[in-house]
């Protein structure tokens, strides 16, 4: 295409084209005197020059913007970020779909039917009928006279036939005895699910409100999946709300319906109910105070979290970077550079002795740098998302390489962290910069199409609410993102936990890392838009699209090797995500899979009890396997991953020398102080 056809017009050049006008030769049949003598046609009529818009209406188009941000965060205050627009958006999408699909509606009819009476024919059973020999798939008979001849008879006496049947098989287990024989359940939770474990839920009547949930959150699930025409991601939005709903009203959560809460209160004579009361109102003091969850006064960093000896080298407007003093008498000359999140304080690496990954390099013979990001206030809205690679990243490198001298660094990025020092390294090797020696990623992503379930809350509405939100106050809160975080687990994180505290009158004792999460941080308005925008609604970054420097960068350029780790019940950056390193790089790649999830699989010290993981490395010329062939071909190990990666920075490092200085006040970094540095106590 031409590029002068989307060239915008100078008003001058609009104004010759009007009143300038064409000149032609006369036809040829007409004398010179007719020619003289030709009145010319008049000219078509000028039309008036575009105006610009006067100041009054820019300022007018300013104020309404203005008023429908402001509308919008303060719509985002009361809905915790969520935006309405997406939610609805992904609400009618299932429902028009769903209205014009009679046979969906029809087999969700039956399947209703089918539930409700394998429902009905467990509760006969469990009650115990009168009629001798009186079995599961006659129970619905016994119930319900003439049943056979009501609509859907067949569908009723299939889920009969369920109740008493899997796979063709005569039920032994169950939830209780009848008359000598074991009654079976309807349905088992899924494995992950712990909320009816207990023997108390196999009792009458508990066992028949159970089961009754668990059969209508399945019915559920069958509704808002499986609608042909629905976007894959509004079936997802629709399957998550839903379940989000459902568990409100789980009869797990209401003291007169959990079986285990009934026990506890009868056996202490309500003191536990007490006890609850009392955690409730010392969380509400501890929330609006900002005192933090009980037990965190018990973790201090400094005191006993975050306190392997070390100085602050190099400072500014972004980052703090911290040098570990040696503790052996030798080291490698290569540095390791640990890039953590800037949406978590660095000390998850960090945390108590015996429990730190920092403690266990230095053990090792690493010289270690780790960067400690500044907690961004109103004042840096403005701040980028490429400012947190050159004042950050770039920064961290060079004053690297100043102290510790020439020699690669074995870079290490977490999370964020490792999605952006991924970018850098990107950048450094279009650019000839060969000074990384290797590139490690801790459950990082560099492609976000299957980035789990936080990609419920990236669509163009969602994000740009996000941004109003962002836009009113200058950042993201650390309270609204842990939000997001709670909802992906909210059995775990907020059902489960209000059970366990509020009825059940126990707290969970505080750790080391249940402090750490605790200590959360902000986001800068600009950079997280341009983070979410570019990288997770956009991909730029898989997709070749993502420029630095005004030009665009690759994964393929990396020629480092890779170490990348993934978590099994990671929900933040599934391994499946992080596993596609594989399809983004032509660079060796050694991958690691450990159990945990996205924190505690990463906080992995030798000696942690039931760890195992799996790993394999892929060479230059390797080929492909898909995650589930890679699994089954990975060698599985037992205990704690970082031995193994720490013999893989061995292997690639030279032979260690004398430790080299702490700090280059000559090179214009000078030791600033004690580790842990200031940064990380900003609130």
């Amino acid at each position: 295409m031409n590029a002068d056809a989307h060239r915008p017009v100078s008003r001058d050049a609009v104004a010759r084209d009007q009143v300038a006008p064409a000149t032609t030769a006369p036809d040829a049949d007409v004398t010179p005197h007719a020619a003289h003598h030709h009145r010319p046609e008049p000219s078509p009529a000028a039309m008036p020059a575009p105006c610009a818009e006067a100041p009054g209406e820019m300022a007018g188009a300013a104020v309404r913007d203005t008023v429908d941000r402001a509308v919008h965060a303060a719509m985002a205050r009361v809905t915790g970020g969520l935006s309405p627009a997406s939610l609805a958006d992904a609400w009618s999408d299932w429902m028009v779909h769903l209205m014009s699909a009679p046979g969906k509606r029809a087999e969700l009819v039956e399947k209703a039917m089918r539930k409700a009476t394998r429902l009905g024919s467990y509760a006969v059973h469990r009650a115990g009928a009168d009629t001798p020999g009186l079995g599961l798939a006659d129970g619905w008979r016994a119930l319900v006279p003439g049943a056979d001849h009501l609509p859907f008879a067949t569908a009723i006496a299939a889920g009969a036939a369920d109740a008493g049947t899997t796979n063709g098989h005569s039920k032994t287990g169950g939830h209780g005895k009848t008359g000598g024989h074991a009654a079976p359940g309807c349905i088992e939770p899924l494995p992950q699910d712990s909320r009816f474990r207990a023997d108390a839920w196999k009792q009458w009547p508990f066992d028949l409100l159970s089961q009754g949930f668990l059969l209508q959150q399945q019915w559920w699930h069958n509704a808002t999946t499986g609608v042909r025409g629905v976007t894959p991601a509004h079936e997802r939005v629709m399957a998550f709300t839903t379940r989000q709903i459902l568990d409100v009203f789980s009869p797990s959560n209401l003291p007169m319906t959990n079986p285990e809460v009934i026990e506890r209160t009868m056996a202490e004579g309500g003191a536990n109910l007490v006890r609850g009361a009392v955690h409730f109102w010392d969380d509400m003091w501890r929330q609006m105070s900002g005192a933090g969850p009980a037990g965190v006064e018990d973790f201090a960093v400094g005191r006993n979290m975050g306190v392997t000896p070390g100085e602050v080298v190099f400072r500014n407007h972004l980052i703090e970077l911290i040098r570990y003093t040696p503790t052996t008498d030798t080291v490698h000359p290569e540095p390791v550079l640990i890039v953590p999140a800037w949406i978590m304080k660095y000390y998850i690496l960090d945390l108590s002795p015996g429990r730190s990954l920092v403690e266990y390099l230095v053990a090792e013979g690493f010289t270690v740098f780790m960067i400690s990001w500044r907690n961004p206030g109103p004042e840096d809205r403005d701040i980028g998302f490429d400012a947190y690679r050159t004042d950050g990243v770039m920064a961290a490198i060079n004053a690297v390489e100043a102290i510790a001298g020439p020699h690669p660094i074995h870079a290490t990025g977490y999370c964020l962290g490792g999605t952006l020092l991924s970018i850098a390294a990107a950048a450094m090797a279009r650019d000839g910069d060969d000074r990384l020696g290797s590139v490690t990623l801790f459950a990082a992503q560099c492609d976000f199409t299957e980035a789990g379930e936080l990609t419920l809350f990236i669509d163009e509405a969602q994000v740009t609410f996000l941004e109003d939100m962002m836009w009113a106050q200058g950042f993201l809160d650390t309270t609204q993102m842990a939000g997001a975080f709670q909802l992906l687990r909210s059995n775990d994180l907020i059902w489960s936990r209000m059970v366990r505290d509020y009825l059940m009158g126990e707290r969970t004792p505080m750790n080391d890392l249940m402090a750490w999460n605790a200590d959360a941080t902000r986001m800068p308005y600009r950079m997280h838009s341009e983070y979410l925008r570019r990288l997770f609604l956009e991909n730029q970054f898989a997709t070749g699209r993502f420029e630095v420097d005004g030009q665009p960068i690759s994964i393929t350029d990396i020629r480092a090797p890779i170490f990348s780790v993934g978590t099994e019940r990671d929900h933040v950056a599934p391994w499946v995500s992080a596993y596609k390193i594989h399809l983004l790089s032509d660079t060796e790649v050694t991958f690691v899979l450990t159990g945990g999830g996205h924190n505690a699989g990463i906080v992995s010290e030798p000696g942690h009890p039931h760890r195992k993981f799996r790993i394999m490395t892929t060479p230059v010329d390797g080929f492909y396997k898909a995650p589930d062939a890679w699994v089954a071909a990975a060698e599985q190990r037992d205990g704690s991953w970082w031995p193994a990666w720490a013999a893989w920075l061995h292997d690639r490092s030279t032979t260690p020398v004398a430790p080299p200085p702490m700090a280059a006040p000559d090179a214009g970094y000078p030791a600033l102080g004690a580790a842990p540095g200031s940064y990380v106590f900003q609130k």
